[in-house]
């Protein structure tokens, strides 16, 4: 089973829309979330910022925005074009603004940044945390293959509202070398699941990069103990 972790992330208020829903009875979260998915650790306050798009996908529920005091990582079990993929997805919840992404960086697999397009504000955040991102992958952080990104402009359902242009989303994920999409969480969970899964499509490839280039090491690596030891050594 393939592991894959994501983080998302974004200013204040990229996972709100105009049609925010009462948030489920503290308490009740566990009995009231189908899908497989599971909240580690259980919070009685519990989203803010782009956590709704990560609710979504988990349990085809669009729910508002919340206040929390703790980190979030969000649990789900899922097949994916015939793979089983345990998934997990972190969201920062109260620390919004936070620009480092040492942990993050280190952790993660793949990241969807969000930002709203009715708040130039969140679009501006959204910007520097792919800067911060693209530094990683040329600097002292850079992995073996650099982590999937996925830009998404959320609030669709607010176009009367808006203050960033699609025009722009492109442009700063052309920059970046990232994808990109807009969508609305509270309207349409396909868009929000279609997108998640182009995300862990490229993670998955990611993982198959990797596992292309290691088994020549290994094999060498192999090939030197049995030459210094004379002994041959099955493949587990």
């Amino acid at each position: 089973m393939a592991e894959v972790k994501l983080a998302v992330l974004g200013g204040g208020g990229a996972g709100k829309s105009g049609k925010d829903r009462e948030p489920p009875a503290p308490g009740d979260l566990g009995a009231r979330w189908g899908g497989g998915a599971a909240l580690v650790p259980a919070l009685t306050a519990a989203f803010a910022s782009p956590a709704a798009l990560a609710v979504r996908f988990l349990t085809r529920r669009f729910i508002g925005e919340y206040a929390s005091n703790a980190e979030c990582i969000y649990t789900k079990h899922l097949c994916l074009d015939g793979r089983q993929i345990h998934l997990e997805i972190y969201d920062p919840c109260s620390q919004r603004g936070k620009l480092l992404l040492t942990d993050e960086l280190h952790w993660a697999d793949g990241f969807i940044i969000v930002y709203d397009i009715s708040d130039r504000a969140s679009f501006a955040f959204a910007k520097a945390l792919l800067y911060r991102i693209r530094e990683s992958h040329v600097g002292a952080c850079k992995k073996m293959v650099e982590s999937a990104v996925f830009l998404v402009g959320n609030k669709q359902d607010l176009c009367h509202m808006r203050e960033v242009g699609w025009d722009e989303g492109q442009k700063l994920a052309v920059d970046n070398k990232c994808q990109f999409c807009e969508l609305s969480a509270a309207e349409h969970y396909q868009e929000v699941a279609a997108m998640f899964m182009k995300v862990l499509r490229n993670v998955i490839s990611n993982f198959k990069v990797k596992e292309k280039r290691r088994p020549s090491g290994s094999k060498s690596m192999a090939k030197l103990i049995n030459n210094m030891f004379g002994k041959r050594r099955k493949s587990v």
